[in-house]
């Protein structure tokens, strides 16, 4: 696979965002917060969004609600406010129907899932970024952790990026929860093994160096201390199946340091 950098993307076609969403208390983070906040700013207007999120898994490929449904809240011991949280952002029929006919072309199953809400690695970063919940919003789970399978899905569904559809994989650079120790604060050093991967990462998104990331299991040092289970990562190779085009992929990051040991760094790749 050949892989070159092009930062001259086409003016219409919505750029591909990777981004670290972190937990319920991210809303606490004010310098988290503001960088979101600010990432959206720059960005143009979406008429859509499609959220691939680390915390939805489900084969066959599925796609949430296109009906008003709670969000999930799939987490589990936080203050009562956590759990309060809503996001009211417009369903998204019509970006449902667009995304079953690119995966079905190829003969890929599409379940739709009509009680699934927006689970928390999708809303905790919309509320931050789109905080007037205006935007429709689709959310589409991860068949499969193999990368290159994830990669091409992305391929699959780069068209939406012409229509006005914001491709946003949510997941964390790093992901080893043993090293989430709220004692030590947010803003604690991080562990060696966390910042050796994010560094990594940063280099090798820089080189646009594809190969290496699809096989980063082998190739990234401390992967397997990052990257425990892989889910965190996996949202990442559909943004790079959804920027890739051509032999050429662009990417700048956008957000960078460590939130209780793991790397927040999220990319914006046209």
């Amino acid at each position: 696979m050949t892989t070159t950098t092009d930062s001259d993307a086409p003016a219409s076609r919505m750029p591909v965002l990777y981004l670290s969403h972190g937990a319920p208390p991210l809303a606490d983070d004010r310098t988290w917060t503001t960088e979101l906040a600010a990432w959206s700013a720059d960005l143009p207007r979406p008429r859509s969004i499609l959220m691939i999120s680390a915390h939805w898994e489900e084969a066959p490929l599925a796609l949430s609600a296109t009906t008003k449904v709670p969000l999930v809240y799939d987490f589990w011991g936080f203050p009562q406010r956590y759990y309060d949280v809503t996001y009211d952002a417009p369903v998204a029929p019509d970006l449902a129907a667009d995304v079953t006919r690119l995966l079905q072309a190829p003969g890929t199953p599409v379940h739709h899932d009509q009680g699934r809400g927006l689970d928390h690695g999708a809303y905790i970063p919309l509320v931050e970024m789109f905080p007037k919940a205006d935007v429709p919003v689709l959310q589409m789970s991860m068949p499969t952790l193999d990368p290159q399978r994830l990669f091409e899905i992305g391929r699959t569904i780069a068209p939406l990026r012409d229509q006005g559809t914001l491709i946003v994989g949510s997941g964390f650079t790093t992901h080893n929860l043993r090293w989430f120790n709220p004692a030590a604060g947010s803003d604690a050093p991080a562990p060696a093994a966390s910042a050796e991967f994010d560094a990594w990462a940063a280099e090798t998104m820089a080189s646009a160096d594809i190969d290496s990331l699809l096989d980063f299991l082998e190739k990234a040092p401390a992967a397997h201390e990052a990257h425990p289970r892989t889910e965190h990562f996996a949202p990442l190779f559909v943004a790079l199946g959804a920027a890739y085009e051509g032999g050429a992929l662009a990417s700048r990051s956008v957000i960078d340091g460590f939130w209780y040991g793991l790397s927040k760094r999220s990319w914006q790749l046209s």
